[in-house]
């Protein structure tokens, strides 16, 4: 099973630190948010990786190009010009990186990368700025077990802010940040048919809009119901509060030892 990982927008709301980094680059805990994410999927068995780069993709390339010599214990013998690799560290990735274009859509990125999909295999596809607890093999065998093209993981947002509960003008409670309105939203995690490219113009598509409306209508489209943590990293709040669950040891997409 390949995952393909979008990776290569601007990410326009949070300019403060995505106008010198890919917004997947930005760090939780020290380590990209695209290392998190692979860290989810690694953990439920896929390990081989298809990442679309676009603005600054190069720096995306550098991170994986010193991965493994940045997760050992080395020495460096300056005088013979060796380098001695003691304990290594690096998880069992296969990671292709693909320039997908500065200014290409979701759609159009994945429409890219069709040439390193396996014909007729399912396939994972996600966003670089989300982490959640989802059980990644559970959508996978859902995805199978229904037989449609497209599985998309459903989500119910947490609230932004606190919510009283009143009688009257009386407030009786007071909930911090609920669960929203009960509605399911696009969580961002997909199992897909590689067919599903075909319903791609091109790099001017956006796959939430003209894909994922045909695959809709088709009858393709299959929800796979996540009720647990879900987190975008959308704005420099959202990348604090993330920052502030890993620091504190209560990180709930950490399900990797």
């Amino acid at each position: 099973m390949k995952a393909v990982i979008l990776a290569g927008g601007l990410g326009t709301r949070i300019l403060e630190e995505s106008h010198l980094k890919p917004k997947p680059m930005i760090e939780i805990g020290g380590k990209p948010m695209l290392w998190h994410i692979m860290k989810v999927f690694s953990h439920h068995g896929v390990n081989e990786f298809i990442i679309c780069v676009g603005y600054k993709g190069y720096l995306i390339k550098e991170f994986f190009s010193n991965y493994f010599l940045h997760m050992s214990d080395v020495t460096f013998d300056m005088q013979n010009n060796r380098m001695e690799v003691h304990e290594r560290h690096a998880e069992p990735w296969r990671v292709t990186l693909v320039d997908t274009g500065a200014d290409t859509l979701t759609g159009g990125r994945l429409k890219r990368v069709r040439e390193y999909l396996e014909p007729g295999k399912p396939f994972c596809f996600t966003y670089g700025d989300g982490v959640a607890d989802i059980d990644i093999a559970a959508e996978i065998a859902f995805h199978r077990a229904h037989g449609r093209l497209a599985t998309v993981a459903a989500v119910q947002p947490p609230g932004r802010y606190g919510a009283l509960v009143r009688q009257g003008d009386a407030v009786t409670a007071f909930m911090e940040k609920p669960q929203g309105d009960g509605g399911w939203i696009n969580g961002g995690f997909f199992v897909l048919q590689p067919d599903v490219v075909d319903l791609i113009d091109g790099d001017d598509c956006s796959w939430e809009v003209e894909p994922m409306q045909a695959l809709a209508a088709q009858n393709q489209l299959m929800a796979y119901e996540h009720a647990g943590f879900w987190q975008p990293m959308d704005t420099l709040r959202e990348k604090n509060l993330l920052e502030e669950m890993w620091q504190s040891g209560t990180a709930p997409w950490k399900v990797w030892a």
